[in-house]
């Protein structure tokens, strides 16, 4: 990074690549002017806190550290970040003073979804063996501080990941066999994906629950992508391949914290603020029902960790938007073990009357039917849990707490 970036130009990348409009930062404020050409289009990347309109805006919301939440889709946070911070601390640049649009610039055409920046500013360590087992082992060395090594291989393979645990977006080939780089051209007999490995602070057999979850998902009728469980001669790693790219196409991806500048780290979203955008945005009561049995799946799942990043919308080169497959589906806690989004004010103890409620304010005349599969699936957690070899104890623990949920 020779100098602060000033100006950010940002394209569009979807059936082409298109100009979509420049960023501009100035006292420490940050603009955004939307193409003359693009104008014409008619096509609202982020139709609530952006709207296509001419002439230059200025962001005024400090959601997002002053950049609106389209743009902030891009930037990594959790693991992405860490890297980015570790990178810029060792190559002696305080990691603090630089700006959103210098990050943007980091993030290049390396992001998810369609848009990149330029000029960019990529880190360069693109290698041709990657070894799961060691990236894995270095994840870890790295959240505890003990070692940088392959840091640099790390942050050229996270993409604009985010989350907390540690991840890689690399491709995979059809028989999940072969790993190769994630940023180059898409080979033939193979797919993009993203890799997640565990913390220090998870147990051993987190990617086997996930894994035994996406399942269990699917076996409950939501819409997920393609799960794996690679094996490493160290450990099993949970591979789901990515949405927001069709062979090597892109796809435009807006999460719901973005969409409406609602802060993730915070539990201020409910499922009915959910259902209601998503009939808003897409018109479409299909897409509603998509996200009931989310809904339903995840009270009934105990995955507590469903915060406004975990829900995002896809919009396709029309402008037409749907709700996207579900990801980050697993056991787990919200904040003080609550659910990160409440079901009609209720975040600790929400119940089968809540989802209820919920369906029958939206009209979801078929919720009996949507609870019951739902319900038949996580009765199943020990077979599926058997099945990719989730230990025992795990397996026995995480099955004494569903037992008692949406009874």
């Amino acid at each position: 990074m020779n100098k602060k970036i000033e100006i950010l130009n940002v394209y569009l990348t979807q059936d082409i690549e298109e100009i979509l409009g420049t960023l501009a930062i100035q006292n420490n404020k940050i603009f955004f002017e939307y193409d003359k050409e693009f104008l014409k289009s008619g096509i609202e990347i982020s139709p609530y806190k952006l709207p296509l309109k001419p002439g230059v805006v200025r962001c005024d919301d400090n959601t997002f550290n002053g950049i609106w939440g389209v743009f902030a889709d891009s930037l990594p946070d959790g693991w992405g970040r860490l890297l980015v911070d570790r990178h810029l601390a060792k190559i002696g640049i305080n990691f603090r003073s630089i700006s959103p649009l210098d990050r943007l610039a980091i993030v290049g055409k390396g992001g998810m979804g369609a848009l990149c920046y330029e000029p960019a500013n990529e880190f360069k360590s693109e290698f041709e063996d990657i070894v799961l087992d060691d990236l894995a082992l270095s994840s870890q060395n790295i959240l505890e501080g003990s070692s940088d090594y392959l840091l640099d291989e790390l942050l050229n393979l996270s993409g604009s990941s985010a989350g907390a645990r540690p991840k890689v977006l690399v491709q995979l080939s059809d028989d999940l066999k072969q790993v190769r780089h994630g940023k180059k051209k898409l080979e033939d007999g193979f797919s993009h994906w993203m890799v997640k490995f565990a913390s220090s602070f998870d147990n051993k057999d987190i990617g086997a629950i996930e894994y035994a979850y996406s399942l269990m998902a699917k076996e409950a009728g939501l819409e997920m992508p393609k799960t794996a469980l690679l094996e490493g001669k160290k450990g099993q790693y949970f591979a789901i391949q990515r949405f927001d790219r069709v062979g090597d196409k892109r796809v435009h991806m807006h999460s719901v914290a973005g969409l409406i500048h609602s802060d993730f780290r915070y539990p201020t979203l409910d499922y009915d603020d959910l259902l209601k955008l998503t009939m808003h945005l897409t018109k479409n009561i299909q897409e509603v029902k998509k996200v009931f049995r989310l809904a339903c799946f995840n009270l009934c799942s105990h995955n507590r960790d469903d915060h406004a990043k975990n829900f995002s919308f896809l919009m396709d080169e029309k402008g037409i938007w749907k709700f996207s497959p579900a990801y980050d589906i697993t056991f787990s806690s919200g904040p003080g073990g609550e659910h990160s989004t409440m079901y009609l004010g209720e975040g600790r103890k929400p119940t089968i009357e809540h989802l209820e409620k919920l369906a029958q304010k939206y009209g979801i005349k078929e919720y009996d039917k949507i609870i019951d599969e739902v319900k038949s699936a996580i009765n199943s957690w020990s077979k599926f849990a058997k099945e990719v070899g989730v230990n025992t104890r795990s397996r026995e623990d995480i099955g004494k707490i569903l037992k008692n949920l949406c009874q």
